[in-house]
């Protein structure tokens, strides 16, 4: 082989290593954009704080769907409240955020049940056995009144992304604030006294409470 024949392997070589080349750093900037894009989806659905999305049922009548009490027999609707203010958690025995803020609800369903506001724990896709267990351990607020949801209809007309979530109803059966995330006891009291004094309740994003 000559000379000039060994140039030219060479020029090859180089220009087909500079080709490949190029479609590696291709494929890399395509999969950058591909993961850039669907981390900025997720973030705008879930981000940091899934709370930031406002839901749509703000100011909308609370649903009537008649679910069975979890505690012997019987069923609760929501529009019987009515008249009173009502807080809605939906909750389950395997969620550890929800055994996080189990003796804030209580707390707040003791504090202000003389104030006719009542509480409705939803169960969410749990055991009933589980479920039980779980309020024997960490209590059963007075008043509070616990429910199950099997076939998450009444989860489903909330619009529950993921528990636990809570809502607000006010005494003309109309939902007013929601907390996303685990609640607190001055996020729950601040709300209240909103509600029960008139006032509608103050987003707060810090503590999770968001209306319209």
């Amino acid at each position: 082989m000559t000379k000039g024949e060994d140039a030219s392997v060479e020029w090859l070589d180089g220009l087909r290593k500079a080709k490949r080349w190029r479609v590696v750093k291709w494929s890399i900037a395509l999969v950058m954009v591909a993961v850039i894009g669907v981390g900025a989806m997720f973030g705008t659905q879930l981000g940091k704080d899934p709370s930031l999305v406002r839901t749509p049922l703000i100011g909308e009548p609370a649903p009537s769907t008649r679910v069975s009490q979890l505690d012997g027999s019987g069923t609760l609707s929501l529009p019987e409240l009515r008249g009173q203010v009502i807080v809605v958690n939906f909750w389950a025995s395997w969620c550890t955020a929800c055994r996080e803020e189990h003796d804030a609800l209580t707390a707040a369903a003791t504090n202000y049940r003389d104030q006719a506001v009542t509480f409705v724990g939803v169960n969410y896709q749990d055991r009933h056995s589980s479920a039980v267990r779980f309020l024997d351990e960490l209590g059963r607020g007075p008043g509070y009144r616990y429910v199950t949801d099997p076939g998450s209809e009444l989860a489903i007309e909330f619009g529950v992304f993921g528990i636990p979530e809570t809502f607000f109803i006010d005494r003309d059966g109309t939902i007013v604030a929601k907390i996303t995330g685990p609640s607190n006891y001055r996020v729950l009291s601040e709300t209240l006294d909103d509600i029960l004094a008139g006032r509608k309740p103050v987003s707060r994003t810090q503590g999770k409470t968001f209306q319209r």
